[in-house]
């Protein structure tokens, strides 16, 4: 836990953090939002709808402090196929509705604990890939070659490209001004991050991101009049729609045909869409709760009714299906954002913006957007954490690369899919099973707890143990025996790390006791011991 930097009470205490914070999203969720429309096949203005839905509403009900939600690039195949199945936007938009009661019901049934069984080998690996995937889509919009959507996550392209193809394309629509840009916001981001905000407060007020946008715009205007020839065209900008009149911006609203609700092919679209988003939501919660440097802990559930809350809006107003969207949320994270208020400002700024000064948004160059998510991938995909997750072990980095290459070379729920094959299979190799992992003690009056950890300890048993931790109440004195746990999984240790760290900010003293004062076993520690003994 970083003490003195964070104010827990009030809901303005840190905005001097979370404005900023939220600037920067805004402006990285504006190219994202109308990219993810196109590729749906849905009308531009229904991705504005939704990053301004996931903002404002998803971020008040949520109590993620730094997830932001908005329409995913995991959905749009989905998406795309179930609007030309059914016929109509208006007909999906029913399904959209739908999608959101059925991720309400299932948060009250608490399926949120689905989230706690990912391994965190496995959620590493995902944003490593991801942080990898960044960089190599915005390489082509770096150097002016925008004919893939901004937000594409998949490998293969819905021109039929992929991510490689796409950077060789890429030599032959070379554009001198977007080099420039890029060349001139990298430098911009690389002198506030390494020297000015280190030096100066008023640099860490002012985001990097946010300069390297006003001079972006500042060189689109200036070259378009001294130097037409190095000047962008209106395809390598951003392009959001503007409204002439009041009833021309009232138009971009739809709503739902609700006389398709009968239509089985409606309710098996919402079924599909409320698993989907549920489970990246889920995998993004995990992923963000990861980033967060004070280790706050996301009620999953709640995250699925405020994720379903989302989408009964959206849906009602002609908005696209929304998700909680690691890549807005790692921006969040790294431009500084403390709490969810930078989440909802982004959401009021999304509307706000979009409503009065679009024609200034759509003098944003896509290559300043580019040089920030260069940034937010590689501080996803550093190459530290790759030397960290080998140290870990074969049993960790195993999943962890296998997760990496099926994301990178598939899509987001494939490469997870895969990871999770590779973790199960380890898994079932160890062959370390014990039902019995936990037992709990406490005095009458709850003020005393003290856990005692069985002999083996495994990630599936990484859920139970997070309920129980969640439960103890400020004030308490608790004490984690380990010291009869011979094998421990690395995810329950570093549940166990996060928990104490964050402990003290809730009055809640923690003692662990380890097994003759040194860490239990790593599993891989076990697979070496035994194949020695064979």
């Amino acid at each position: 836990m970083k003490s003195g930097l964070l104010r827990p009470t009030g809901f303005f205490a840190n905005i001097k953090n979370d404005l900023p914070a939220s600037m920067v999203v805004f402006f990285v969720a504006v190219p994202l939002c109308l990219g993810i429309a196109l590729a749906s096949g849905a009308p531009l203005f229904s991705g504005i709808i939704a990053g301004v839905v996931g903002g404002i509403v998803v971020g008040a009900i949520s109590n993620s402090s730094l997830g932001v939600s908005g329409p995913a690039a995991g959905l749009t195949v989905i998406v795309l196929s179930a609007i030309q199945q059914l016929g109509a936007f208006e007909i999906f938009l029913v399904a959209v509705v739908l999608a959101g009661i059925f991720q309400i019901i299932l948060g009250f049934l608490q399926a949120g604990i689905i989230g706690h069984y990912f391994p965190s080998s496995v959620i590493k690996g995902m944003l490593t890939a991801i942080g990898i995937i960044i960089i190599l889509k915005q390489i082509p919009h770096a150097f002016g070659y925008d004919a893939d959507y901004e937000g594409d996550l998949s490998f293969v392209q819905a021109d039929g490209e992929n991510t490689f193809s796409e950077l060789f394309n890429m030599l032959g629509y070379i554009t001198p001004g977007a080099v420039v840009i890029t060349l001139i916001s990298i430098a911009i981001l690389f002198i506030w991050e390494a020297h000015l905000s280190k030096k100066y407060t008023i640099f860490k007020i002012i985001q990097g991101p946010l300069v390297a946008i006003v001079v972006g715009v500042a060189y689109q205007l200036i070259s378009k009049v001294y130097f037409p020839s190095w000047s962008l065209d209106q395809k390598h900008l951003v392009s959001v729609p503007v409204s002439s009149s009041l009833t021309e911006f009232l138009s971009n609203f739809s709503f739902p045909a609700f006389g398709a609700i009968l239509n089985p092919e409606v309710w098996i679209v919402a079924i599909t869409l409320a698993v989907v988003a549920s489970v990246e939501t889920l995998l993004s919660v995990e992923a963000t709760d990861k980033l967060d440097p004070y280790k706050r802990t996301t009620n999953t559930n709640r995250e699925l009714v405020a994720q379903g809350s989302g989408n009964l809006i959206s849906g009602l107003i002609g908005g696209l299906p929304v998700t909680q969207v690691i890549i807005r949320s790692s921006a969040n994270i790294q431009s500084g954002g403390k709490t969810k208020l930078s989440t909802i400002l982004h959401g009021i700024l999304l509307l706000v913006c979009v409503v009065s000064i679009p024609a200034i948004l759509n003098l944003i160059p896509l290559a300043v957007l580019a040089a920030i998510l260069f940034s937010v991938g590689y501080k996803l995909a550093k190459p530290a954490t790759f030397r960290q997750m080998y140290n870990l072990g074969w049993s960790q980095f195993l999943p962890f690369m296998a997760t990496i290459a099926g994301v990178v070379f598939t899509d987001l729920l494939k490469g997870i899919g895969i990871g999770m094959v590779v973790a199960v299979i380890i898994i079932l190799r160890n062959s370390y099973r014990n039902s019995h992992f936990l037992h709990k003690e406490s005095d009458n009056n709850g003020h005393r707890i003290k856990m005692t950890l069985a002999e083996e300890v495994i990630f599936l048993n990484k859920g139970s143990i997070a309920r129980e931790l969640s439960q103890i109440q400020p004030g308490t004195d608790v004490t984690i025996d380990m010291s009869k746990s011979v094998i421990v999984d690395h995810d329950v240790l570093e549940l166990i790390k996060e928990f104490k760290e964050g402990a003290k900010a809730k009055d809640i003293n923690v003692e662990v006791i380890r097994r003759n004062g040194k860490e239990p076993q790593k599993v891989e520690q076990k697979v070496k011991l035994e194949l020695h003994n064979n």
